[in-house]
């Protein structure tokens, strides 16, 4: 797939009022310092916004990142975790919108990242 152009003539591309989030996981990698997202939204018909925001077990952001009309709605990032030590459990925040409109959907996982 390329440019938002489904293989599949079984996929259907979504209005943006229908576009949801539908899998979101993270992954830290083993130096903790770093870790990988997956998030996964339905097809859509137009590009939406995504933002995701890192939380350590106190609640304060220690990492985020937006991405302003993806290509494609298979997505796959690396988030640097702003603390040290990067030890804990965090919550992995995402958020799927369109501008000037109401918000689509929003997702939350918890992970922990060892010592």
């Amino acid at each position: 797939m390329f440019f938002n152009i489904p293989d599949d003539p079984n996929i259907i591309p979504l209005p943006p009022s229908e576009v949801r989030i539908k899998e979101l996981s993270a992954e830290p990698y083993p130096d903790g310092a770093r870790v990988r997202v997956n998030l996964e939204t339905t097809p859509f018909q137009q590009r939406p916004w995504l933002e995701a925001t890192l939380f350590d077990a106190e609640g304060d952001e220690v990492a985020s990142a937006s991405i302003i009309e993806p290509l494609n709605w298979k997505i796959e990032f690396t988030m640097h975790v702003r603390r040290t030590p990067p030890q804990g459990t965090y919550t992995l925040s995402a958020r799927l919108f369109y501008p000037e409109q109401p918000e689509n959907d929003r997702r939350e996982i918890q992970f922990t990242i060892a010592a």
